[in-house]
């Protein structure tokens, strides 16, 4: 009797199994409509930067520490900008290379560029908050672009085309999505499963819907006018934050303030991290910054390790469960099939062959053990960050 009882049980749980696989493969299928949706978004272009109307004062605003690698590629693609009226702000915030240097060159040559040296850092400050702080003290602009150091510009019309896209759709914070560069193996193998994360969590549907609570900015690029940018609070409403991009978007949802995210057609590009090592890092203090509590990143791992992983697993497990494993294979496969077909398309939006989604497992493991370091931050584990220590997340 209890054999026969435990053959049931087995059976039962294969069948429980299996069913389960099945669900999750149907899960991702439907997962091609959001791509679908994806691809029929408002997309910022070339032709937007086109119109009668005047535009207003711009302060683009860079914050840079240990960037001479980048910084110059950067600022020369934002001076040349075709924008009628506008400077740049460089924050050389306490470098160790040659970034002030380079910045203090530039600006000899062009007068729109000022340079901004920033020797230390206060107590309670992160470093990038309190450089941009800074730099705004320094900005005469009546709008305020905010972007990074390590972003590369690909079109000289990029400037115009957000701020007339922001005009013409009354958007209070506009954030343009970058397309993110991924030229070793474990770029290619991590970025778009954290990146498919992100877009789990922040669909832009949702962000752009000022009905829902759902917030998201990058801040590779952010715009704002100087009155949007004080009513937020500005940096030193968020001076502790590692993730202050997400901080602006929260803020702009809670007072009410329109806010909208939009990718652009391969305008600008970012190369957000080189090597495992500051993958490691720079994403586990993403995932913190996004999530921050116990419950959020939770669900994270569970999500990945339910239904981007356990199809892999079960794949892998199936042997080892004699004649009932042979359902619980064909389910696997079957799910498998469907996850793949719509990474295949998802990995192409990323810019990246298709075939790298056959690295998905993978990526998304990485992804859950980063997400476990982010959970050590929640209890007060040291992030440190482009040369400075930090408590927990801030």
């Amino acid at each position: 009797m209890p054999v026969a009882w435990l053959d049931w049980n087995l059976q039962a749980w294969t069948w429980v199994w299996f069913w389960s696989l099945l669900v999750i493969g149907m899960i991702w299928l439907r997962r091609h409509l959001a791509i679908n949706q994806a691809d029929n978004e408002v997309v910022l272009s070339d032709a937007q930067a086109c119109g009668p109307e005047p535009l207003p004062r711009l302060s683009v605003l860079v914050a840079a520490k240990d960037e001479e690698a980048n910084i110059e590629q950067c600022l020369r693609g934002l001076l040349k900008q075709q924008y009628p009226d506008f400077e740049v702000v460089a924050i050389n915030d306490r470098s160790h290379d040659r970034t002030g240097p380079l910045i203090e060159r530039l600006a000899t040559e062009d007068q729109r560029l000022r340079a901004v040296h920033v020797s230390n850092l206060p107590a309670g400050w992160a470093g990038k908050n309190h450089a941009m702080h800074v730099g705004v003290q320094h900005a005469t602009g009546e709008y305020f672009c905010f972007t990074d150091a390590d972003c590369r510009f690909h079109t000289a019309n990029l400037l115009a085309a957000a701020v007339r896209f922001q005009q013409r759709q009354q958007i209070d914070l506009l954030s343009v999505l970058p397309r993110l560069e991924a030229h070793t193996f474990w770029e290619r193998v991590v970025q778009p499963p954290a990146g498919a994360i992100m877009v789990f969590w922040f669909p832009p549907t949702k962000v752009n819907d000022p009905r829902s609570s759902r917030a998201y900015a990058n801040g590779a690029f952010m715009l704002m006018s100087r009155a949007v940018y004080e009513r937020l609070g500005g940096h030193a409403q968020f001076k502790t934050a590692l993730n202050e991009d997400m901080h602006f978007a929260r803020q702009a949802k809670r007072l009410g303030l329109r806010l909208r995210v939009v990718r652009s057609a391969d305008m600008y590009s970012v190369r957000m991290y080189v090597g495992l090592r500051q993958i490691w890092h720079g994403w586990s203090r993403i995932f913190y910054g996004c999530f921050g509590t116990w419950p959020r990143l939770l669900a994270s791992i569970m999500f990945l390790l339910v239904f981007s992983l356990s199809p892999a697993i079960s794949l892998l497990a199936a042997p080892l469960l004699g004649k009932a494993g042979t359902a619980v294979a064909l389910a696997a496969t079957t799910t498998l099939l469907a996850q793949q077909s719509v990474l295949w398309r998802f990995y192409r939006l990323c810019a990246l062959p298709p075939w790298w989604a056959l690295t998905y497992p993978l990526g998304a493991a990485l992804c859950v053990a980063m997400m476990g370091n982010a959970l050590r931050r929640i209890s007060g584990a040291r992030t440190r960050w482009r040369g400075t220590d930090y408590r927990g997340g801030a």
